[in-house]
């Protein structure tokens, strides 16, 4: 029998984590800082290796979510973003990392642990205008995952998830206009998500936080999708090109 022409490559396999909140009327990502090299000391996604063959990638993300910042998998929304492969994007050997993109509501409070030395939240802005310096790819990665973010928000519920469990029509607005960067028409948009079926569920409660006549308080229902989708005011541009003051 011929010997094959090639061996089969040895490269490790890795998960990194995108996890956003909306808090302090800004658009977060949570960065941990690296207490190990290489980069130790800088700010980078939580994430690891996969700890053996018989670990899938979910369950690693879930281990390396628990492990680097003491959030709960199972209690928020999350999903694979994409794959990062290139050769020397790792100083120590060929890695493939999986990133997975996750919303949070803006109460969670990280807690670094593994190899992560502090883990906290840093509005985007921040990175995205380029004055961070990051590990690995990391920049790259956000860069997608923010873009990710906002574009999941024109044509699925998953806004609500930033919000707290009861929230008004002005609380989910200000979360779409901290994402976007946008300002948005209150009577379009109010008029926009109360067409939409099952996304607000009336509680039939109202609240006078936001000053003036009471307003009603909602929860999310059980839609996922919007149809029709709530497109952004602009044209999607790439995150890096976004310039925020």
């Amino acid at each position: 029998m011929p010997e094959a022409p090639w061996t089969i490559p040895s490269i490790a396999i890795a998960v990194d984590l995108a996890v956003f909140t909306v808090m302090d009327g800004m658009f977060q990502i949570m960065l941990v800082e690296r207490g190990v090299e290489p980069y130790r000391g800088l700010p980078a996604l939580p994430g690891g290796f996969l700890h053996d063959a018989g670990e899938s990638l979910d369950a690693a993300a879930a281990r390396e979510l628990a492990e680097e910042t003491g959030l709960d998998a199972s209690r928020l929304h999350w999903e694979q973003l994409g794959t990062y492969g290139e050769p020397d994007r790792d100083p120590r050997q060929r890695v493939v990392t999986v990133c997975y993109l996750a919303f949070v509501v803006g109460t969670a409070t990280p807690q670094a642990g593994g190899d992560a030395r502090a883990a906290s939240w840093v509005p985007t802005s921040t990175i995205l205008k380029g004055d961070t310096q990051l590990a690995f790819d990391h920049r790259q990665i956000i860069d997608a995952a923010v873009e990710r973010a906002r574009s999941k928000l024109e044509y699925t519920t998953l806004a609500a998830t930033f919000c707290d469990p009861e929230f008004t029509v002005t609380d989910l607005r200000q979360v779409y206009e901290i994402v976007w960067d946008e300002h948005l028409d209150p009577r379009n948009f109010h008029r926009k998500v109360t067409g939409v079926t099952d996304f607000l569920v009336p509680t039939g409660r109202q609240t006078v936080r936001h000053g003036g006549r009471p307003a009603a308080l909602f929860r999310r229902g059980s839609a996922h999708l919007l149809h029709p989708a709530m497109l952004r005011p602009c044209p999607p541009r790439p995150a890096s090109a976004i310039q925020t003051s």
